[in-house]
């Protein structure tokens, strides 16, 4: 499986990959994860990060910032499902967010 690949995932997929990435939920269609930092200028930062990242993929994740958190929420909404391009941008929001 390609990390930028538009192809609707499996369920057992989708579970094998929530199994080896603690923190991330399956939920309404999404894949997402709550970020929590010490304040708002590292929330700030983060989601500007990850907004660079999602220009940089063309894949523009849902993005809550309240003080000191951020919650990213992602999912392939042409292809209706969990795709290989939602898992790159978790990975790419973990290891922002200073996870795994």
């Amino acid at each position: 499986m390609s990390g930028l690949d538009r192809t609707p995932l499996s369920e057992s997929e989708l579970n094998s990959w929530l199994a080896n990435h603690p923190g991330w939920r399956y939920e309404g269609g999404q894949i997402w994860r709550e970020f929590a930092f010490g304040g708002y200028p590292e929330s700030v930062a983060f989601a500007m990060g990850v907004a660079a990242v999602a220009q940089r993929l063309d894949h523009h994740p849902d993005l809550l910032l309240t003080y000191g958190n951020v919650r990213v929420a992602v999912s392939t909404h042409d292809a209706d499902g969990i795709t290989g391009l939602d898992f790159a941008l978790a990975a790419e929001a973990d290891r922002l967010g200073g996870c795994r």
